[in-house]
């Protein structure tokens, strides 16, 4: 599964879908494994889309208005 295709709600899914599959226990070490692997590289992939959003989030500010408006990153403090 390309985990950098997967949405972060797709993404979690399936990181439940690895828990409880390797939580039977019933899979071969070898499947185990690239689960396991699999779900480390979604749980990464998951990390950087909450870090983007919340940099997407910092950058709100409110203007003379008191209305939010959006600035660019750079400028976000």
């Amino acid at each position: 599964m390309n985990e950098s295709k997967l949405s972060f709600e797709e993404s979690l899914k399936r990181l439940d879908e690895i828990v409880r599959m390797l939580e039977r226990g019933d899979a071969p070490l070898n499947e185990s494994l690239k689960m396991f692997e699999e779900g480390t590289a979604l749980i990464a992939s998951c990390d950087k889309m909450l870090s983007e959003a919340e940099q997407k989030v910092v950058k709100l500010k409110k203007g003379a208005d008191g209305a939010p408006i959006e600035l660019p990153f750079e400028d976000a403090e």
